[in-house]
């Protein structure tokens, strides 16, 4: 036989011959239920091979006959890429040719995609275009379980659909036994209805909408350990577990659980901090990142084979809790806490706070380690406050901010927010206060409805919608070319500097050279000019500057697909790249000015005021903020400021992306949002 020519998306780690997934002997009776009735309910375990093989099955039996199309979604991004790549590797195809994905900013499809991989937002965002999304007949919502924000909104407007279009197949697939209250939402409550399959493969007496059909994952034991005492510093208390597996347990990789990128920093630091301690003759240790702030290619990393006499120990969020299967893995540490982002609709401010995970995610995280042989699971808490977590996560639709959510429906012509299916309906305070902020930035009008073009433009532009406001302004202020940078260049989420250990003092020099008196935006900015016009054809002005090339390269695509969106809607960008470069170093007047109060067009709900202590305090005085300490502003005066992101950490609320606004800005671009009241 000859050898196959392996191209470069082949994932070598996650392969398995699809012959000996559990999902394998459910073919035959999983495509009967998927032909005869409209919607098919998947449960089974992360491992158990649906995401990869249930699309293969389906293009096998014709389903994308006539130029039809096969949409999975899934809720991160990492897991789009990599099952698009695992998956295109077994249809021995070319990623982006019969199966590619498609995630904010990056489409990797072409004509030819048969079987398209997407997050669930961008299918909500294809509707705005195509609302019975006619391309596809089968569109299967992947990880139905962790009830996203878009899922849960998409399997309401896929109930809509359906209605409509009777040929559509819905697959819903969940990795937890929470699959009645699906079909409940889609068939309704009676029992009559809730039909379902029982253990000999026979449907149990049901309706014709739809049924549930269970696989059984191939799981290996795993030994579940738990502190005696409360650890004080989970992040040592892992680190020091890793050198005792590492020393005293078998071969296997490592998986751990922490809550985000600044705590997967630091443990990767301690890690490589003590490899000297290790034996030189003992097998290695390879820390690798995994979140999702980091590129499509940084991700594949934790993908790869460890070297020979190597343990991989890859440190992660609940990104890899479901949706990727990273094989080798045999022994796993859970923190015992995850970030989640909470919306409070008093001060209008959407935090990211760690918060205990639920037991179903406790299980999740556990399971893990049973992939490939029996494993182990460290948990860094005690068993009695493992018995006091909650069962399951708040879904996200009743803790965020409904703002982007409630606006896309608008677009998608439903503007009875309140009669719209919702799986859980989200608390009504939530509602109005999204509706408000619409109402603030001009996208809705006295009536509630959309208005047009600003309302419809800015649900079309795939930035939230203060960042789509601010946009959509900046020619009228003059600075349409700058914010598309700025906008593209905060998308990034922070990852434009890396740090070297013991060279802060050098990074601080290097960003110095940016900095712009104004903030954190204007630095931003001035990163941006000075990498297209120096840093674009080199990589090492990037490392001598201390930035993340392919981040900047990622800006650079980012700000070209939103500056296609711009002119889509007729808007001339007319350039200033370069020709100002020293322009916004000058403080104060000109095109500096403009592009603040631009921003606080757009931004006004996020602005504090600076407190004598330095600290600051949200305009109402209600909450209490800092700079965070990758801001320009961190330690620098300022009166009035408007800021881009807000997470705790700890006890403390830290704010970033910051620039200087004055006050009368806030009532001259958001009366309906400020008034002045005398005392």
């Amino acid at each position: 036989m000859a050898e196959l020519d392996i191209g470069t998306s082949f994932i070598p780690a996650l392969f398995k011959p699809s012959a000996l997934l559990p999902i394998a002997r459910h073919r035959e009776r999983l495509l009967y239920l998927i032909e005869t009735f409209p919607i098919t309910i998947v449960v089974g375990q992360t491992g158990s091979g649906k995401t990869t093989q249930i699309p293969q099955y389906l293009d096998q039996a014709g389903w994308c006959l006539e130029g039809k199309t096969i949409a999975v979604t899934q809720p991160r991004r990492v897991a789009a890429t990599t099952v698009a790549a695992r998956v295109a590797e077994e249809m021995r195809c070319k990623l982006g040719q019969e199966v590619g994905y498609s995630i904010r900013f990056e489409d990797v499809t072409s004509s030819a995609t048969r079987i398209k991989f997407l997050t669930d937002g961008l299918l909500l965002r294809e509707a705005l275009v195509d609302p019975l999304l006619s391309r596809y007949s089968v569109i299967m919502v992947d990880e139905a379980h962790e009830r996203s924000l878009s899922s849960d909104v998409l399997l309401g407007l896929l109930k809509k659909i359906l209605r409509k279009r009777p040929d559509l197949r819905i697959v819903v697939s969940s990795a937890t036994l929470d699959a009645q209250n699906f079909l409940r939402f889609f068939v309704g409550d009676s029992t009559e209805e809730n039909g379902k399959e029982n253990g000999n493969g026979e449907n149990e007496p049901g309706g014709s909408i739809g049924r549930i059909i269970n696989l059984e994952g191939r799981m290996y034991p795993v030994d579940i350990h738990y502190l005696e005492e409360p650890a004080e510093d989970y992040v040592e208390k892992a680190v020091e577990t890793v050198f005792e597996i590492h020393t005293n347990e078998p071969e296997g990789d490592i998986l751990i659980f922490l809550t985000g990128r600044e705590e997967i920093e630091t443990m990767i630091e301690r890690i490589a901090d003590r490899l000297d301690s290790i034996n030189p003759s003992a097998p290695k240790l390879q820390p690798l990142p995994l979140y999702a702030g980091l590129s499509t290619d940084q991700q594949m990393y934790v993908f790869e084979p460890a070297a020979e006499n190597t343990r991989k120990v890859i440190v992660s969020t609940n990104i890899a809790e479901a949706s990727v299967t990273i094989d080798g893995i045999v022994y796993v540490l859970d923190c015992g806490f995850v970030k989640l982002r909470a919306y409070n609709p008093t001060t209008g401010i959407e935090t990211l706070t760690a918060v205990p995970v639920s037991k179903a995610s406790a299980t999740q995280r556990a399971g893990r380690a049973g992939r490939t042989k029996p494993g182990k699971c460290y948990r860094l808490y005690t068993e009695q406050a493992y018995e006091r977590l909650a069962e399951s996560t708040v879904p996200e639709i009743q803790r965020s901010n409904l703002a982007p959510v409630i606006l896309q429906l608008k677009a998608l012509g439903i503007d009875n927010i309140a009669r719209f299916n919702y799986i859980t309906a989200p608390p009504s305070e939530l509602v109005v206060r999204a509706l408000e902020l619409l109402y603030s930035l001009g996208a809705l009008d006295d009536y509630a409805k959309l208005t047009k073009p600003l309302g419809t433009r800015m649900a079309e532009l795939a930035v939230e919608p203060m960042m789509g406001k601010v946009l959509l302004s900046a020619s009228t202020f003059d600075c349409l070319s700058e914010i598309l940078s700025i906008a593209a260049m905060t998308s990034l989420q922070g990852a434009v500097w890396f740090s070297h250990e013991g060279e802060k003092k050098a990074q601080d020099i290097a960003r110095r050279k940016f900095a712009a008196e104004e903030g954190d935006h204007l630095t931003l900015l001035n990163v941006y000019q000075a990498f297209v016009t120096k840093g674009k054809k080199e990589a090492k002005w990037c490392r001598d500057n201390y930035l993340n090339f392919k981040s900047m390269t990622r800006a650079v695509s980012i700000r070209n697909q939103l500056k296609r969106y711009i002119e889509r809607f007729g808007i001339n960008v007319e350039e200033s790249l370069g020709k100002e470069a020293g322009i916004l170093r000058a403080g104060g007047a000109g095109k500096a000015e403009k592009i603040r109060r631009c921003l606080t067009a757009g931004f006004f709900a996020h602005a504090a005021r600076m407190q004598p202590d330095g600290t600051f305090r949200t305009v109402d005085g209600g909450t209490l903020l800092h700079a965070h300490p990758s801001s320009l502003m961190f330690n620098r005066k300022a009166d009035w400021v408007i800021f881009h992101e807000i997470m705790e950490t700890g006890n403390k609320t830290f704010i970033r992306d910051i620039t200087k606004i004055e006050k009368a800005w806030l009532t001259e671009y958001a009366p309906e949002y400020y008034r002045i009241t005398k005392r």
